[in-house]
């Protein structure tokens, strides 16, 4: 193309469409040099592809690393079961107390607190036997502050009272004192089924002058300082053995309680032969496997990769609840964030360039990955908002 063509051609694009960013370069030898450049951009990506395969490979476990994993965890388990070995156990196989499932003939109203992340709830649940089974809930969410989440546990415990005295007040039940069960979903060391004393703080969760003390014992000088309402705190349940009774209500053969949620834990009803910690070999009890402590003692290190690692150390409890930030929902969204500037630092995303937006922790929440999954518009938002994440500008097309 002559350059003086190439300056009236603009100049008469630009007329008529004054917005356009268009430009036309002079090419020498384009069709000798073009073949070049096509073979030098296929190295370019077949190398670039390379990459990040060899990137993604680490993050994809195998059938036999699987299986790898659940022999480790037999392994643990049948430490946490064993007397001799349950104080170095990172799955510590809580016994719960709770010997039995529901069998359809309870029966009358109970408040049941649930408290597991950073928010809290209050319910009041109706339970009918009979013919026609039936449970009726009322309930209202209540916020949890950081500061009180990481603030004192007497500053935390009042929170709670006062988030259940409102509830009494909305369904006028103040005068009443009704049966309690404590949905209380962090790793407790129960010695019956009203008492549990907290072995550690997970998920965010830093009050002080809690750990090693009975909750039901904390929770109840709340009600006491509060001077308003008795409560007969009956049972102390993680979330796992709350799912469990809930599914076994409707389903008599379920005896596993799974949580996939902000943390991730299980249950399930063992033999008491099985349970050195506790005396008797009669019947069965509910162990709480406490398994998010799995791989603390480093049994699952060649199974973490450098984001693994990364939110670990950055977290607030670092060295521990391995295996619970390795899959649930309280890091997922930051690994990924990890995971998305280590592409971007290798050229893979966003044209190489980290937003501070990106750099930014706790941005990518773990729910976007849930839109992102749930169906095609949600991944179009996904794609729209990585873009946000990336530099926020629009690529600058060069015709020639």
């Amino acid at each position: 193309m002559h350059p003086q063509y190439a300056r009236r051609l603009h100049k008469t694009v630009r007329r008529l469409v004054p917005d356009s960013d268009v430009r036309f370069l002079l090419s020498e030898s384009g069709s000798a040099k073009g073949a070049a450049m096509v073979t030098a951009v296929a190295y370019r990506l077949a190398d670039q592809s390379r990459q990040i395969i060899q990137t993604l490979e680490e993050l994809q476990l195998t059938t036999e690393q699987l299986l790898e994993v659940k022999k480790r965890m037999k392994i643990e388990i049948q430490n946490g079961l064993s007397k001799s070995t349950q104080e170095i156990a990172t799955v510590k196989m809580l016994p719960t107390f709770v010997q039995s499932t529901p069998d359809g003939s309870e029966n009358g109203d109970f408040l049941a607190l649930d408290l597991g992340g950073t928010n809290f709830r209050v319910l009041l649940v109706k339970i009918r036997s009979g013919k026609r089974r039936t449970v009726e809930m009322n309930n209202k969410i209540y916020a949890i502050p950081m500061e009180v989440m990481q603030g004192t546990g007497e500053e935390l415990f009042d929170h709670i009272v006062q988030c259940i005295s409102d509830f009494l007040d909305y369904m006028g039940m103040k005068n009443t004192r009704s049966p309690l069960g404590f949905t209380f979903s962090f790793p407790c060391q129960q010695t019956s089924l009203d008492a549990g004393v907290l072995v550690t703080w997970t998920k965010g969760f830093k009050a002080t002058s809690c750990e090693g003390e009975d909750v039901v014992g904390l929770l109840r000088d709340a009600i006491r300082r509060r001077e308003e309402f008795d409560l007969d705190v009956v049972a102390i349940v993680n979330d796992t053995v709350g799912t469990m009774m809930t599914c076994a209500y409707e389903e008599p053969t379920c005896e596993v309680g799974l949580i996939a949620g902000t943390g991730s834990n299980a249950c399930y009803m063992e033999e008491m032969k099985n349970i050195e910690m506790i005396e008797g070999d009669e019947g069965r009890m509910c162990v709480n496997m406490e398994w998010g402590a799995f791989g603390d003692n480093g049994c699952l290190d060649d199974m973490r990769t450098e984001y693994d690692r990364t939110v670990d150390d950055l977290s607030l409890n670092p060295g521990k609840q391995r295996y619970e930030k390795m899959c649930s929902g309280m890091y997922l969204g930051e690994i990924v964030r990890n995971i998305l500037i280590d592409l971007t630092r290798k050229g893979f995303l966003f044209r190489g360039q980290i937003s501070e937006t990106l750099k930014t922790r706790g941005i990518f929440e773990t729910k976007y990955l849930s839109q992102i999954e749930s169906d095609r518009l949600a991944l179009l938002q996904g794609q729209i908002h990585s873009a946000t994440l990336g530099t926020g500008t629009a690529p600058v097309t060069t015709v020639s």
